[in-house]
């Protein structure tokens, strides 16, 4: 089966899990709490407990991971989080996620290097963010409104409630996503011409039945975002910035809006909440300009797409551009040099980009994480080390995912793996860590150490299959020889071994 072939197959079995376990789900814990007297009341009782939809939300997940668009780019992530984490914050301050649900769900931003315009909610707290939204939206006011109303979705069980109404419905539509789900491993073409009689009417039903969920979402992300200390008119920008596009492109780059319909009334509804006299209109600042030009970028690295970047350097475009929009243009052109080897021009294009940005202190800390990833690239350990700047180890994931393994390439393997377990003490799923930490302990000399932290990789993306067979290629490693054996690490791997291989029965079941 071809790769296309396995990536239909993926997404088709990804929806079927999710009917069926909607379908199969039984009577659960009731409603997670009551909504605010201004808020449309959707009526339905949730059925499905934030257990069992933790639960969902991790198959489903697992098959992104999967996905050959999934990407953790720690600059992205970094930035992301710091729009993200002030809105759960928020969130809790107001009693918009309970203790309950608060600690059952995953509240986790996973990035798709996808250039369509959209972002989504799935079970059990896990939310999807394409480099294309990042890349489209004018400052960090716009991207918190579009995270603060899927982050609502969520809050107010809004999937759940979704599932427990599909459920209705799903007898027939399981059987034409399982004869999809068939004809996808022998011609893709074939399972989207099964499954499109059975996902039309379920769509247009599910459709109706969101409008009063999205006007939910609306309002209470609407308060979310303002108590997190962002421009409440950056709901209003993103609406009417999604409404234009819409009227403009109807290629179907906007998936979003598909999901989400957008209407007059919708808009008019967010001006409303703005309180008069106010203006708080949302601003481009520099390093917003340095990220969205990052992710248009990773969105698509081909060839000639890099090298497009380099127009938007030429004197005529510089000169009828805003500040932002150079600092975009100058950060987009080093990154497409850096890709494509050209490091004599991407120093040319990062020392520009330096100047413009040197009275900003965060435009220019991306700036430097850029200058890093240049001399790294050119096989420059130690000048992309002194460019960061750290006398010790940093205390951010983004610094640290960059930091590491420069450590690693001067010959500091053992301070890059300790700051790696020191962080890895608190953040025990994060898949990017555990594989700087394996890298580390591989230059290290730690083989045993290494595929056992590689093991904790497909770990944390719920792949228990691939770990067992990781952590037994770690027994096999300090079984033949037993006298350079680390035998604390040889415990570890044993009691993890029988851990992970009980988790791989249980995941058997589930299917």
């Amino acid at each position: 089966m071809t790769s296309g072939q396995n990536q239909c197959t993926n997404r088709l079995v990804l929806a079927l899990v999710l009917i069926l376990s909607a379908a199969s789900m039984g009577a659960g814990e009731l409603n997670s709490g009551s909504t605010r007297s201004d808020i449309p009341n959707i009526g339905d009782g949730v059925q499905m407990s934030s257990v069992a939809e933790r639960r969902l939300g991790d198959r489903i997940v697992r098959n992104l991971y999967l996905d050959p668009d999934y990407l953790d780019d720690p600059v992205v992530a970094d930035y992301l989080q710091s729009i993200w984490q002030p809105l759960l914050a928020s969130a809790r301050k107001r009693s918009e996620i309970l203790p309950e649900l608060d600690a059952a769900f995953a509240w986790q931003l996973l990035q798709g290097r996808d250039r369509t315009v959209n972002a989504f909610a799935l079970p059990g707290g896990y939310f999807g963010v394409h480099l294309g939204l990042i890349g489209i939206v004018s400052s960090r006011d716009e991207l918190a409104s579009v995270l603060a109303h899927e982050l609502s979705h969520v809050t107010q069980r809004h999937i759940a409630r979704l599932m427990s109404k599909q459920s209705e419905q799903a007898p027939w539509l399981v059987g034409a996503m399982i004869l999809g789900a068939l004809a996808a491993s022998k011609n893709p073409g074939g399972a989207n011409a099964v499954i499109v009689g059975g996902q039309a009417a379920a769509a247009q039903f599910q459709l109706n039945f969101s409008r009063d969920m999205e006007r939910e979402a609306d309002r209470t992300g609407f308060g979310v975002a303002a108590d997190a200390g962002f421009a409440p008119e950056g709901f209003v920008s993103m609406f009417e910035k999604l409404q234009q596009s819409n009227r403009n492109n109807d290629s179907g780059n906007f998936p979003y809006l598909r999901s989400h319909p957008l209407t007059t009334e919708r808009i008019a509804d967010m001006k409303s909440r703005i309180p008069e006299g106010t203006s708080s209109v949302p601003i481009s600042t520099l390093e917003h300009a340095t990220v969205s030009a990052r992710a248009r970028l990773l969105s698509n690295s081909s060839v000639d797409a890099l090298r497009n970047w380099y127009a938007e350097t030429e004197p005529g475009w510089l000169a009828k551009s805003t500040s932002s929009q150079k600092v975009a243009s100058l950060y987009g052109a080093t990154l497409a040099a850096i890709k494509l080897r050209d490091f004599s021009r991407a120093l040319a294009y990062s020392n520009r980009l330096q100047t413009l940005v040197a009275n900003d202190a965060r435009a220019t800390r991306q700036s430097q994480y850029l200058r890093a990833e240049l001399f790294m690239a050119e096989g420059r350990p130690d000048v992309a080390l002194s460019t960061l700047g750290f006398n010790a180890a940093p205390s951010t994931r983004a610094d640290l995912l960059l930091w590491i393994p420069l450590k690693v390439a001067t010959g500091q393997a053992d301070v890059a793996a300790d700051a790696a377990q020191l962080w890895l003490i608190d953040n025990r799923t994060d898949a990017s860590m555990w594989q700087q930490l394996a890298n580390a302990r591989a230059s290290q000399g730690r083989l045993v150490a290494a595929v056992r932290a590689e093991a904790e990789v497909n770990f944390a993306h719920f792949d228990y299959a691939s770990a067992v067979s990781r952590l037994k290629a770690a027994q096999s490693l300090y079984r033949s020889s037993p006298q350079n054996a680390d035998h604390i690490e040889a415990s570890i791997v044993d009691v993890r071994l029988r851990q992970v291989e009980q988790l791989l029965r249980e995941q058997a079941v589930e299917r």
